[in-house]
């Protein structure tokens, strides 16, 4: 490769006659005559493969398209276009620790009565009334838990 004067270095003496401006113009024409035809010879191929394509279909029935060809997200888009299972899974585990949350407050608040009734058992009948309004509160909020786990969990 070292004796080709194609990877030689030009000398002054072997340029063509004329300005700077000039050589650069040429070199310009030369790189765009050159990407105008592998241009031209690229647009032929890309015509004929939909007629290529509907032979092919026509000779084996449909073709499903490949993967490589169909538009979808690449890169940094492609985890955000569809979840895996495990995530789902992960979200309605987490929504259901909530449920044990409600759980305890529940076991709270008839410790709550417990001590409550024992320091003034005359006031029996509206602590019970509280606390019975206090467990309806804790229960909505459980199933509301639920629902939102069983959203998460079947969600995609």
């Amino acid at each position: 490769f070292g004796s080709s004067p194609r990877f030689l270095p030009r000398q002054s003496s072997q340029l063509l006659p004329g300005t700077p401006n000039q050589h650069f113009k040429m070199s310009l024409l030369r790189l765009s005559t050159r990407i105008a035809a592998q241009r031209a010879t690229a647009a032929p191929v890309a015509a004929a493969m939909p007629r290529l394509l509907a032979g092919v279909e026509a000779k084996h029935g449909a073709v499903a398209p490949s993967s490589a060809l169909t538009a979808g997200p690449i890169g940094l888009g492609a985890p955000l276009a569809r979840r895996g299972a495990g995530v789902s899974v992960l979200g309605c585990a987490i929504a259901m620790v909530a449920v044990g949350g409600c759980a305890q407050g529940i076991g709270q608040l008839f410790a709550a009565l417990v001590v409550g009734m024992a320091r003034n058992p005359s006031m029996k009948e509206d602590l019970f009334t509280y606390t019975l309004i206090g467990m309806g509160f804790l229960e909505f909020l459980a199933i509301v838990v639920i629902l939102i786990a069983g959203l998460l969990l079947y969600s995609e």
